[in-house]
């Protein structure tokens, strides 16, 4: 008997994506390959830290390489206690509650909170893992309503056609991944206490990167403390590390630890990213310029390459973006740039929500003037060439 195939559409799939060239690539790095690299999320240039990266190797030999279990059974140390209470008081929040990723934080952090009964209104430019955490909520029986991206009187209407739903949240990103750019923290929070709505905000590429010495939107936003708005952050990103966290007041984190399902039910974050994380943060309590000095070497690069030319968003954090002319054009360029000793980033549909793809580069406060002159040069040098003139 002759058992047919389940899997013979990926191969269609599979030549669709070539087709549009959306194909991906794992590109296994080594430890040191000599490019100057603006594709990585270290904004502070900590990852490499010689006080980071000690502190991460101490905690394995004393703790091991993993957390071993939940940290509801096995996975708790205190490293994690320590680290959310700094995490806490650094951005200004009651409490914090640590999870392994930032995705994850995200999808307990917006389950955790959703359900049945609510109603969620998202900027439609959110991240992944704010659309999926989405998706899971309404699937528990919770309502949603996309707004325009950071248009607040889009999402003010996205509030109001909650129905019969009791429970409103207002779900957003703080600076967005794809341009840099920055949402009205403020507004959104006037809008969402005019319909007695939860503000959950992600600010993953805001946290070390805006605010005074990098405390992050919600300080940048004059809402330092607010007890009606929920945070999620990375640990991946301007602290070097691993893993995520939510902040926010002591009864929110206590429900989640009963209902995020993405805690109780996953190992919980390594010790030696957690005292990464930890170090990082003591580093830049230490050294709060690194947050200005990002800023504006993000700004610098902005300006600099807009002056070549060349299509450039404009930079509100780390982040600054590239309009390339197609998908298959954004991954030529950022071959060419690797070839010229540059690393930056390629976006494409799906990771772009507004279908125009885009190099990604992001700023480092540890690049030098030089540096960014050579990412410039690189860019301007190797852009791709109009269809009439090739």
């Amino acid at each position: 008997m002759e058992v047919s195939d389940p899997f013979d559409w990926l191969e269609r799939a599979a030549q669709e994506r070539a087709e549009a060239g959306l194909t991906r690539r794992v590109r296994p790095r080594p430890p040191d390959d000599g490019l100057l690299d603006l594709a990585g999320n270290d904004y502070l240039g900590l990852a490499r830290h010689p006080a980071v990266v000690r502190a991460a190797a101490d905690a394995a030999t004393r703790w091991g390489a993993g957390a071993t279990g939940s940290r509801l059974v096995t996975g708790d140390t205190t490293l994690h206690g320590e680290l959310e209470r700094e995490l806490a008081s650094y951005y200004g929040t009651e409490s914090a509650l640590v999870f392994s990723s930032g995705y994850a934080a995200n999808l307990g952090m917006v389950t955790g909170l959703a359900g049945g009964g609510t109603h969620l209104a998202c900027d439609r430019h959110n991240h992944a893992s704010l659309i999926d955490a989405t998706r899971l909520a309404k699937a528990n029986g919770a309502s949603a309503a996309l707004f325009g991206h950071a248009d607040l009187t889009s999402a003010q209407d996205a509030l109001a056609s909650s129905g019969a739903m009791t429970r409103r949240l207002v779900v957003s990103d703080t600076v967005f991944s794809v341009d840099g750019d920055l949402t009205d923290v403020a507004g959104l929070s006037r809008i969402s206490r005019r319909h007695r709505a939860g503000l959950l905000l992600d600010d993953a590429h805001g946290l070390g990167v805006i605010g005074p010495g990098g405390q992050g939107a919600l300080t940048a936003a004059g809402l330092r403390g607010a007890s009606d708005i929920v945070v999620s952050v990375t640990l991946s990103k301007a602290l070097g590390a691993q893993g995520g966290a939510v902040l926010g007041p002591h009864r929110v984190i206590r429900h989640l630890v009963d209902t995020a399902r993405t805690f109780i039910f996953d190992t919980g974050l390594a010790p030696a990213p957690a005292a990464g994380a930890l170090a990082a943060l003591t580093l830049l309590r230490a050294e709060p310029q690194r947050a200005e000095r990002v800023r504006g070497i993000a700004h610098t690069l902005a300006s600099a390459l807009g002056e070549q030319g060349l299509r450039v968003s404009a930079p509100r954090a780390a982040v600054v973006s590239v309009l390339a002319p197609s998908p298959d054009d954004a991954v030529a360029w950022a071959g060419r740039c690797r070839h010229a000793g540059v690393r930056v980033g390629c976006f494409r549909p799906p990771s772009v929500p507004d279908g125009r793809p885009r190099l990604r580069l992001t700023a480092r406060a540890d690049l030098t003037d030089a540096d960014v002159d050579r990412v410039v040069d690189v860019l301007a040098g190797t852009r791709p060439v109009p269809v009439g003139t090739r």
